[in-house]
């Protein structure tokens, strides 16, 4: 299959942008927010939904099981020509998309050693692959101009593990209409059916949401659109290239015969009243509870919240509370999970989930693990985390990076602190897996009011946070009533006289995420961009040199005065489309990640990410 990339990009000052469709990716852009040259700020896209892959003859091929499947772990070698300074985010994305495999999939990858059989990714003219295992000697898989996004990767990677487009299923005339009066002309094989006698549903339904699947104007020569889809609530859906849906990934473990994962550990939604091999104890009569709503609140477990279009789950929500209205200071009760074991070359795992504080601000809710081997079966623990302060008005989502290197278990203890209380601390929809977690999350509570209601242009900081390597920042969401930008701030810190300016070759990423409680059936919007020496403003300022010299003077931090350089970013980064699509709202909320990532030069050779 293949991607042809648009030759040109559109450029529109921001006032002026029009809503995109919700698979609309935009190129980041600098802007002087902090002066009054706010027409500086200007944003490129490229729209995917134009470009669409391309079935050639010769790759007829198919997805029954058989000697075309792969072995696991793949062997894949990345060319040279992903080396060069200015692919190097392809580079970076691609590793990212096989890390999207391992934590959904049974799929593995690993660099090649001499295996005869393995994927050969290359930047060739545009996005294209193979179906299924074809060629010994090295299989060539293209990532081209335009085509560095962690959807398109796994379009082409799903290729190369043997899936053909969606709409390619034998039996999509029951789904989809084909115009083919409104295809280009010499294009219409690409819209030939794949028949039961080559390929296999496994039984899946039809998937308007695959990342397999064409958009709506695929091909089209003006005329119309060149799919139907027989459900109308899906005609500006499909074609998606967010990531594989959760039908994509079933497909996939069905296809190689396995249900397991890579690199996800643990989920607990509590649903269905089911505590998911967790253990809990507690010093009183105080414990944790699993319960459908607490006194002080919430009035509702995180799962079953409604989404962007008022939609919630149909069966009764459970969520665990620990209660500290009663008892004496410093009494605690644990909540245990399961025992785990890390099997990463990397010692790193993310623990992600939803908490309710409802008590008193003295009052913590620890995060442990609990490590063990054969000297020590009772374990150690180590305190990772605490969270403590004001009480909440909504769930909140908290990361916590774990680096744990025997086997553990995740131990959340609630103490009790000084003070009254009416409520506690609750837990919902645990993740962990072996994952980096982000760096910077923000979470914008009723996002839907406070966009209607703020002015335009109206700015959300995260707190200033340091780079592993030391270099401050913040990330900003920018609210444009109908859409949301969101840009990284470099500041200045207490680390600048020691690092190398300008900032350049990192690679950074900004996530929407979708807040379904699994996070292995998430389909999250990711864009990322490498800082670059071209990235300048009109008087010649470079983006990423050391705000403390070029920079301007913002807040008092701690008695430090900081200084904050240009903002760099999405000037369009979400729409209310976007926000109101799958999961992305819960209860009113919605959440921005963003990373920022070490030297890419070392990525000029590597064939896999350093470790965190």
């Amino acid at each position: 299959s293949r991607h042809f990339p648009l030759t040109q990009l559109l450029v529109y000052f921001l006032i002026c942008i029009s809503i995109p469709g919700p698979l609309t990716y935009r190129k980041p852009v600098s802007s002087m927010l902090n002066s009054a040259y706010g027409s500086e700020n200007k944003t490129f896209f490229l729209d995917l939904n134009q470009v669409e892959a391309e079935i050639v003859d010769t790759q007829r091929s198919s997805i029954l099981p058989g000697d075309k499947l792969w072995t696991f772990p793949v062997p894949y070698v990345l060319d040279k020509g992903l080396g060069k300074m200015k692919d190097l985010k392809a580079r970076g994305v691609i590793l990212r998309a096989f890390d999207q495999f391992r934590v959904k999939s049974c799929i593995d990858f690993k660099p090649r050693d001499s295996e005869e059989f393995y994927l050969n990714i290359q930047k060739l003219d545009g996005c294209w692959s193979y179906i299924g295992r074809i060629f010994s000697n090295g299989q060539d898989l293209s990532i081209g101009q335009n085509c560095d996004y962690v959807a398109i990767v796994e379009h082409e990677i799903l290729h190369a593990l043997g899936f053909h487009h969606e709409q390619s299923r034998y039996d999509r005339d029951n789904h989809v209409q084909i115009e083919y009066s409104n295809i280009l002309a010499g294009k219409e094989h690409n819209f030939r059916k794949v028949g039961s006698q080559d390929s296999t549903t496994h039984g899946s339904p039809y998937d308007y949401m695959s990342v397999m699947h064409y958009s709506k104007n695929a091909f089209s020569n003006g005329n119309g659109p060149t799919i139907i889809t027989i459900n109308q609530a899906f005609q500006d859906l499909i074609g998606q290239r967010v990531e594989m849906s959760p039908s994509d990934v079933q497909e996939l473990n069905l296809l190689y015969k396995c249900n397991s994962s890579v690199t996800f550990k643990f989920y607990c939604g509590f649903s269905n009243k089911d505590l998911c091999q967790m253990n809990h104890c507690s010093q009183s009569g105080n414990g944790w509870e699993l319960v459908t709503k607490a006194n002080g609140g919430p009035s509702s477990d995180h799962t079953s919240l409604p989404n962007g279009n008022g939609d919630q789950g149909e069966e009764l929500g459970f969520f665990m509370h620990a209660s500290t209205a009663s008892g004496q200071e410093g009494q605690s009760a644990r909540l245990e999970t399961k025992i785990m074991r890390p099997s990463r070359r990397c010692n790193i795992q993310c623990l992600q989930f939803y908490y309710y504080h409802s008590g008193n601000k003295a009052d913590e809710l620890n995060i442990w693990i609990r490590e063990f081997d054969e000297q020590d079966t009772k374990g150690t623990l180590r305190l990772m985390e605490q969270i403590s302060g004001p009480p909440t008005s909504h769930w909140k989502l908290h990361h916590v990076s774990l680096n744990a290197t025997k086997d553990f278990q995740v131990v959340f203890e609630v103490r009790k602190g000084a003070g009254s209380s009416t409520g506690g601390f609750s837990v919902d929809d645990i993740n962990l897996s072996e994952t980096e977690c982000p760096h910077v999350t923000l979470q914008i509570d009723e996002i839907e009011e406070t966009l209607s209601t703020s002015a335009s242009g109206t700015r959300i900081y995260s707190p200033r946070r340091y780079s592993k390597e030391g270099y401050a920042y913040r990330v900003a969401a920018i609210l444009y009533k109908t859409y949301v930008g969101m840009f990284v701030q470099l500041l200045s810190g207490k680390y600048d006289s020691q690092l190398t300016w300008p900032c350049l070759q990192r690679e950074m990423s900004f996530t929407l995420l979708d807040q379904n409680p699994n996070m292995q059936l998430q389909m999250s919007k990711q864009q990322s961009f490498a800082s670059l020496q071209t990235h300048t403003s009109s008087s010649g300022t470079n983006v990423w040199d050391n705000p403390r010299e070029t920079g301007t003077a913002l807040f008092y931090e701690n008695g430090e005065l900081v200084y904050g350089g240009l903002f760099y970013g999405y000037g369009n980064f979400a729409t209310l489309e976007e926000l109101r699509s799958r999961e992305v709202l819960k209860g009113g909320s919605a959440i921005f990640m963003f990373n920022f990532e070490v030297d890419l030069n070392p990525l000029n050779t590597a064939s896999v990410l350093p470790c965190p």
